[in-house]
């Protein structure tokens, strides 16, 4: 952890070295952002409610979808960004270091101007939390931290994903993306509304519905079974193929001779 940390140091002081366009690429990541917000709420101007969600439970949503997509960014960006390792032969490099692997992959590499759409999301989030009609108690903060930090943890096992096909195609495969970026943008609304095909696939082959639908049916109370509180823990089960995966690639990796 000790190690980890003075990694984390050095991405950040690294970054804030050129100080005006750390805070412009920042703002860029908050703009963005905020037009998907705003494309949420011109759809509830038009429309009171999206599959019986209104405005505020639809922007409790997505403000978690997002708050944990950006989390993963900021922390996992090594594994997005794990095909130019192998290209550029610095993780021959890292084979040869006394230190786990994926630890080395996941601290190559901290973007922290995603802080800018992380802000976004929190600030959404604080808007809704008041007037999304969830009776606060402490079950309910429990499941909305669970939602946020077991999310994070969903998108870096599809990162983590996206590099091990590396080892297979050198260059990563941009259907991933679907899961990723696309799994954070259909993330705006509650995973229903796609039909119930759809909820089975982000249920039952990648969980994003555990940490993002049934948490938010707890949170409304519309479920009133305790186990909806939990399913973003059982999501974390992705971790276990994730590495598998990952591990399963590293075997079969030859060196690019760089």
């Amino acid at each position: 952890m000790r190690l980890y940390l003075k990694y984390f140091a050095i991405h950040l002081k690294s970054q804030m070295q050129y100080k005006v366009s750390f805070f412009l690429t920042a703002l860029s990541q908050f703009a963005v952002s905020f037009t998907a917000f705003l494309g949420v709420y011109f759809m509830f101007a038009r429309f009171n409610a999206v599959d019986g969600f209104t405005y505020e439970q639809t922007l409790l949503c997505f403000s978690t979808m997002l708050m944990a997509f950006s989390l993963a960014e900021v922390f996992a960006r090594g594994f997005d960004l794990f095909p130019q390792m192998l290209g550029s032969g610095e993780f021959d490099r890292a084979l040869v270091r006394p230190r786990n692997i994926i630890f080395q992959v996941l601290a190559a590499k901290m973007d922290f101007t995603r802080l800018g759409r992380l802000l976004q999301a929190a600030a959404a989030l604080c808007y809704a939390i008041p007037k999304s009609g969830v009776v606060w108690a402490w079950d309910k903060i429990f499941t909305l931290c669970a939602m946020v930090i077991c999310g994070s943890i969903v998108f870096f096992s599809l990162f983590l994903i996206y590099a091990a096909l590396s080892f297979f195609t050198v260059e990563g495969l941009e259907f991933m993306n679907v899961l990723t970026d696309g799994g954070r943008e259909f993330g705006r609304y509650p995973f229903s509304i796609y039909g119930e095909n759809i909820l089975r696939f982000l249920t039952f082959v990648v969980p994003l519905a555990l940490f993002q639908y049934y948490p938010l049916l707890y949170l409304l109370d519309r479920m009133q079974n305790k186990f909806f509180m939990f399913t973003p823990w059982v999501s974390l089960v992705l971790l276990i193929p994730g590495c598998a995966f990952f591990r399963f690639g590293l075997r079969r990796y030859k060196s690019t001779g760089s």
